[in-house]
């Protein structure tokens, strides 16, 4: 009995450590919230009365939405394009036969522990020797460049975890290796691709270090513009630009959710 009074007890004190953890993770995210409600001209906490006409001003901003449009349109690509390489690259380093493969499966996820802005300066001095002007084909490879090593991680883990017999009893009954792949080994891999897609699609949209060094005047994420008017006109609309922000990042983890599960997608 006294065992299990302990146990209980180190249960509720966990519980209790967990809600304490989350509350301080979002605090943050809580005051930036109640900021872009507020009427007052001025950012303030607590928020001074009650207002949306932020959010309206914003969801008329010709600025804002372009970027947004731009950053979604990025993150789509970025997450297009890092599917076609990742998924294939994967299974090359996996199943294939490649000298050197976990020297080469280590350099194509440095992205992932280098520091962003070391990738963006690197990128940019690259795109001036190769006379690339285009900012939006900049960004795009860029983005690539970054999120890619997401999926790759992801699909490798899930490729490990795949049962081998299934594939070689559908090449027994006469299925070729595109037919094998696509309807048997794809379904079992799907959770990491789905969770890659994901992963790819939140750092695209967020990413500052990279957009800063490969954007222009012309074509600026929206992570780059609200580092502009956090330094040009701090009122309200900031605040209310990124809960906009963060709330299309809570759709993505739903759609995550939805798609393979969250704790299914962590654990690949």
């Amino acid at each position: 009995m006294t065992t299990l009074n302990d146990a209980s007890r180190a249960a509720w004190w966990l519980q209790l450590l967990t809600v304490l953890m989350m509350m301080f993770i979002l605090a943050p995210l809580l005051v930036v919230t109640a900021m872009s409600f507020s009427d007052s001209y001025f950012v303030s906490f607590p928020p001074q009365g009650f207002t949306l006409k932020w959010y309206e001003k914003v969801l008329h901003d010709g600025e804002f939405l372009a970027s947004l449009r731009l950053s979604a349109l990025l993150a789509l690509a970025a997450t297009t394009g890092s599917l076609l390489l990742g998924v294939p690259g994967a299974l090359a380093l996996t199943r294939g036969a490649i000298p050197g493969s976990a020297f080469i499966t280590n350099v194509l996820l440095s992205p992932l522990i280098f520091p962003g802005l070391i990738t963006g300066l690197a990128l940019l001095q690259i795109f001036a020797r190769a006379g690339s002007q285009d900012p939006r084909l900049n960004l795009l490879i860029g983005h690539i460049v970054v999120t890619a090593p997401y999926v790759m991680r992801n699909v490798i883990t899930s490729l490990q975890l795949v049962d081998r017999n299934l594939e070689d009893a559908a090449r027994t009954l006469g299925a070729g290796q595109l037919q094998t792949f696509w309807r048997v080994t794809l379904p079992q891999i799907m959770p990491g691709v789905a969770a890659g897609a994901v992963f790819a699609f939140m750092i695209s949209f967020e990413d500052y270090p990279v957009s800063m060094w490969l954007a222009d005047a012309q074509y600026t994420p929206i992570p780059l513009l609200i580092k502009a008017q956090l330094v040009n006109v701090f009122d309200p609309s900031v605040p209310a630009m990124s809960t906009i922000v963060v709330l299309l990042a809570l759709a993505c983890v739903v759609a995550m959710e939805r798609l393979v599960g969250i704790r299914r997608a962590a654990s690949v």
